[in-house]
């Protein structure tokens, strides 16, 4: 009997030990386990506040980088800016190339469970192309049919050449043939909208994260409409969403480079651009990724209110007071070259000769540093106005670089043109970008990025019926070359960019705008974060594949 007893003891000991040994096993198991299975979340910066997350209304690229990751279209860029399909399935377009037929997933979903369809696109393009949106970005739509005439009042929305021919099918009518028209369906403009959905919020859709809804990789949390920071979400209803690694991105906006810096250095922040003295320092930092970027800084000009600056004697002594070398030597230090004309080099040539676009299109004395002619055009045309001074002030967006920029420009211009009175005010971005479409300007620094590889993403915007021309700048000649290149010459080539480096050409002469420098961009990137995809062309980020390492 006590044998029998000792027997037990002996066994429930031994069993107690195998559990005492399968749970420290487990655990430690799990302890590795979560080791090498680093936490999906990341933290980024953004240079200035988001302006809406109504893709119908946004024209800035803080706002299209946000969109671009919590929506879809029916296609999406590569790092190259070639467009791939996205809710797209297939693709057939007619022998004459006017009518694209676009059939889309049938698994795609909003963040709210409702179904993306080929209506939700038809409601999005008509509503953009309303003048009563206000729409930004209506040029996008100008190859479909009767999109010009609907955002000029003449037409009904309704007429605007986009049916659904099936719940996922898409039937959509061009004026004419249009070769880059596969890009321009890339662009966020012209995703969808959850037409349930914008009625119930009305002007109020995409003002916060909760009063829109999402059918991308993400959904954004948190942002209230004026805050300075949010999170990316990983959406549960995203069609793709085994692709998408990433479960949490955290936002914050920081406009001091050196923050931005002594957050990347204690870890807070996984990502972030250099820029100016930083960048010099940084040049043979491992983490350095260079991103060359298909932009252009100019100066615009508000030829509605100051009268003055209708004058092309006083646009041309302006630009040619301007030291542009210096600039981007002396200031952004990135990389950034100066800009001869509007388009930016390296985008785009001439397809029979090679030629780069930008160096086809220069005009001698319109970009150069000469500031003894600059004194001499400034001071004729202060006399063909009647006046002895002028006094203007620069308006620009408050982060530490555009600053920098801004005051280098009062500095130079106050030293070259002594008849300048140039103040400058820095403003938040959003505010800034209200106060230009609103034309409460006297002279602008801003920067745009193209939309898609094509001169014409650059050129279309200073047309005198684009809504990007708030300047009151208005050309004949240059609006007949545009218009060409869009109408009879669209289907030839050469005769195409002919006509585009001709509207260049005149931009330049008449300096338009006052072009400063091409953008170039580089980031600090931690080694951990690995699949992000960067847009040469427009700028855009893409986590959709980003995941930690």
């Amino acid at each position: 009997m006590e044998n029998g007893k000792k027997k037990k003891i002996l066994i429930a000991l031994i069993v107690i030990v195998i559990l005492i040994a399968g749970v420290i096993f487990w655990k430690r198991k799990n302890q590795q386990k979560t080791a090498s299975t680093p936490a999906q979340t990341i933290n980024l910066s953004a240079s200035s506040e988001i302006s809406s997350l109504d893709i119908s209304k946004i024209d800035d690229r803080n706002s299209f980088n946000q969109v671009d990751n919590v929506d879809e279209g029916l296609f999406r860029y590569d790092k190259n800016g070639v467009p791939h399909k996205a809710l797209a399935t297939k693709v057939k377009i007619s022998k004459d190339q006017t009518v694209y037929t676009i059939d889309i997933r049938h698994d795609a979903k909003w963040s709210n469970g409702d179904p993306v369809t080929a209506e939700d696109f038809v409601y999005s393009w008509q509503r953009a192309v309303d003048p009563k949106t206000a729409s930004p970005y209506t040029y996008l739509f100008s190859d479909i049919k009767n999109a010009d005439e609907i955002n000029q009042g003449k037409k009904a929305v309704s007429q605007l050449g986009v049916k659904a021919s099936g719940k996922y099918q898409l039937k959509i009518q061009l004026n004419k043939p249009q070769s880059y028209f596969k890009m321009v369906l890339a662009r966020e403009t012209l995703y969808p909208l959850d037409k349930k959905v914008v009625k119930k919020y009305g002007k109020a859709y995409g003002t916060s994260s909760k009063k829109t809804v999402y059918n991308g990789p993400f959904i954004n949390t948190g942002w209230t409409g004026t805050n300075d920071s949010w999170k990316l979400k990983k959406n549960p209803y995203y069609w793709d969403k085994k692709v998408v690694k990433l479960q949490t991105i955290n936002f914050q906006v920081i406009k001091q480079p050196s923050t931005a810096y002594n957050l990347y250095q204690t870890g807070k922040l996984d990502l972030m651009p250099v820029v100016g003295e930083q960048a010099k320092q940084l040049e043979n930092n491992q983490d350095l990724v260079k991103r060359p970027l298909a932009a252009t800084e100019y100066l615009q000009y508000n030829m509605s209110k100051v009268k003055a600056l209708g004058n092309k004697n006083i646009r041309l002594g302006i630009s040619l007071a301007i030291n542009r070398s210096q600039l981007v030597k002396t200031i952004l230090k990135n990389g950034s070259t100066p800009a001869d004309g509007l388009v930016p080099a390296g985008m785009s040539k001439n397809p029979k000769t090679g030629e780069d676009f930008a160096k086809e299109a220069a005009v001698k004395n319109t970009a150069n540093y000469d500031p003894k002619l600059a004194k001499q055009l400034f001071a004729k045309g202060l006399k063909e106005e009647g006046l002895k001074n002028l006094q203007v002030t620069l308006l620009a967006a408050n982060d530490d670089t555009t600053k920098q920029i801004a005051e280098y420009l009062q500095s130079v211009l106050s030293k070259n043109l002594p008849q300048l009175k140039l103040s400058v005010s820095t403003i938040p971005f959003t505010v800034m970008i209200s106060d230009v479409d609103n034309k409460k300007y006297d002279l602008n620094l801003i920067s745009w990025s193209a939309d898609f590889a094509d001169p014409i993403t650059f050129l279309q915007l200073f047309t005198s019926n684009s809504s990007e021309n708030s300047s009151g700048w208005s050309n004949a000649e240059y609006d007949q070359a545009i218009n060409d290149s869009n109408n009879k010459d669209a289907n030839n080539q050469q005769a195409r960019w002919n006509d585009l480096v001709k509207a260049a050409k005149v931009l330049a002469s008449d300096q338009g705008i006052t072009t400063l420098y091409k953008s170039n961009s580089e980031d600090l990137v931690k080694p951990h974060l690995k699949g992000v995809v960067f847009n040469g062309i427009n700028g855009h980020y893409s986590y959709r594949t980003a995941y930690v390492k």
